[in-house]
């Protein structure tokens, strides 16, 4: 299916000023210093990221800008970049959550 409308960005979608919260800074403080080095490739980018969830009732795409503009500051790159996202979640026992990604040339 095909819509003909200009997509709305996030930032188009909120008024006002949006902060980090102390959770978001915990969180990616912690990200951040989990991520390894990484050489991330030249030009185009796809990303796959799969989330293992405790909760079914999850959405695959409520993390996932979160977890892009951390990756994009770990690793120096500006996520327009990427053009192709593939997104996946899978249920976990409690304690077991993770996330999974891969970044290559598209």
């Amino acid at each position: 299916m095909r819509l003909d409308i200009k997509p709305l960005s996030v930032n188009e979608a909120w008024q006002g000023r949006r902060f980090k919260t102390p959770a978001y800074k915990r969180y990616e403080r912690d990200v951040l210093m989990l991520l390894k080095p990484f050489k991330v490739p030249d030009g185009d980018l796809a990303i796959t990221i799969k989330y293992g969830f405790s909760n079914k009732a999850s959405d695959v795409d409520n993390p996932t800008k979160l977890i892009v503009d951390i990756l994009q500051k770990k690793y120096g790159f500006n996520d327009s970049r990427v053009t192709r996202m593939t997104l996946t979640k899978e249920k976990v026992s409690k304690g077991n959550e993770f996330i999974c990604f891969e970044i290559e040339g598209a």
